[in-house]
């Protein structure tokens, strides 16, 4: 398997599964639960705020953020639509490299200023991993509030979209 379809799944994966963040948050008892519903907002705006970061960085433009988190919390309904338009942004992304440009070295700064430098796929790798754990979090605060998480399996992800990999045909 090469690195772009790979990684083309993995943000497959990601597209997927963030609405159903969304859609599970929208169950939380804000009355009842406003200290977990608003934990798991904020977790989920970091997880954009570094996602829209490393964006800037791949696409060799300034982000223009200094932290990886804002100061103001947005709605639900404005993190869920921006969700969708950075997840589609690097879908896109993914799917326009070629085999080598994932291996092409990106310099770049990171929001304390210190200098990096990694390769684009690294890059991409860290925006799966960074927002898999975080969105883990995110369930916890939603099991605090009586809401189950959604399922987070890359491999319920793949047997949803590719049935026939549940054959017992191998």
């Amino acid at each position: 398997m090469s690195s772009s379809s790979l990684l083309s799944s993995l943000f497959e994966h990601k597209a997927w599964i963030d609405p159903q963040f969304f859609d599970q948050l929208a169950k939380v008892d804000g009355a009842a639960h406003a200290d977990a519903h608003h934990q798991a907002l904020r977790i989920l705006n970091h997880i954009h705020t570094v996602d829209r970061i490393w964006a800037g960085h791949l696409r060799g433009e300034p982000h223009g953020l200094t932290g990886t988190n804002t100061d103001d919390t947005p709605t639900p309904d404005a993190l869920r639509a921006a969700f969708a338009q950075l997840d589609a942004w690097y879908l896109d992304h993914v799917r326009s490299l070629s085999d080598a440009q994932f291996d092409e070295v990106i310099t770049f700064r990171f929001t304390d200023g210190d200098a990096g430098r990694m390769t684009r796929g690294e890059m991409l790798a860290h925006v799966i991993t960074h927002g898999s754990n975080h969105r883990g979090a995110v369930g916890a605060w939603l099991r605090q509030a009586d809401v189950p998480p959604p399922r987070d399996l890359l491999t319920r992800y793949l047997h949803q979209h590719e049935p026939e990999r549940r054959s017992s045909e191998v």
